[in-house]
């Protein structure tokens, strides 16, 4: 029987689309406490998942659910339209769970990632962060990866033709990014922005410091090989200069 129209799978094709996903935190201004915070707290803070540069996301994504700390009154959160995010107050960290639903013409299970809320600055100048009550941002950038999405879902995805007319001279087995359309891409900013620190030009600049730091470890490498090389040319020909002899064990 044949499949139903729209539930055929597209082969062949890998869609993924960037977002970011995490947490903002800031302690109170004592002059200007939240009237209805816990007297124990002493952060506000909000948990997001987003588009890159807060492009709209939700013609893939149906909903979140937040799992908080089971302190919490209303520990899970469902989320059903943008923003997706939480806001709330609270004293200390803990690891939020995070489930993406995907729209109902996509067929696709929900995923789960898992983030941990940071109210605490880290890196460097913890203590001027701390006296200047700077916000703590915790946010990682991520990709879902749809795998021969079905039909209509490519038609979402992609906001163009409909799936079976790929471009000519292609075989259908596109990898990473399929055919884009209406303004719905997948593409990386080129260059980052206040608001988006997530960008090619970011993520050339990791490369290099990634191979600046693999010379880096290569040359320490080397070095210690020699240093250890001329420690036991040493250590034989003092052995040998002190006539040493090897002992052997007798039972």
């Amino acid at each position: 029987m044949p499949a139903a129209t729209g539930t055929k799978r597209v082969r062949g094709v890998s869609i993924f689309r960037p977002f970011v996903y995490g947490s903002e935190a800031q302690p109170f201004d004592p002059d200007n406490r939240p009237p209805d915070a816990p007297a124990d707290h002493t952060h506000q803070w909000r948990v997001f998942v987003k588009g890159i540069n807060d492009e709209d996301i939700s013609y893939w994504l149906k909903k979140v659910q937040f799992k908080l700390h089971e302190t919490y009154a209303q520990a899970v959160r469902t989320i059903e339209q943008p923003p997706f995010e939480v806001t709330e107050t609270g004293w200390g960290e803990f690891e939020i769970q995070i489930k993406l639903y995907f729209v109902p013409e996509s067929t696709e299970k929900p995923q789960t990632l898992w983030h941990s809320l940071k109210l605490h600055p880290y890196g460097h100048d913890i203590e001027g962060k701390r006296e200047r009550r700077e916000k703590v941002i915790s946010q990682n950038y991520e990709e879902v990866i749809f795998n021969e999405p079905v039909e209509l879902f490519y038609d979402i995805l992609t906001g163009g033709s409909f799936p079976g007319q790929l471009p000519k001279g292609k075989s259908g087995k596109h990898t990473k990014q399929a055919q884009q359309g209406s303004g719905r891409t997948a593409e990386i900013p080129f260059n980052e922005s206040p608001g988006n620190p997530y960008s090619r030009t970011t993520e050339n600049k990791e490369l290099d410091r990634l191979m600046e730091a693999h010379k880096t470890v290569d040359l320490m490498l080397k070095e210690e090989k020699a240093k250890l090389i001329d420690r036991e040319r040493r250590l034989a020909e003092l052995k040998e200069s002190e006539g040493f002899s090897p002992v052997v064990r007798r039972k």
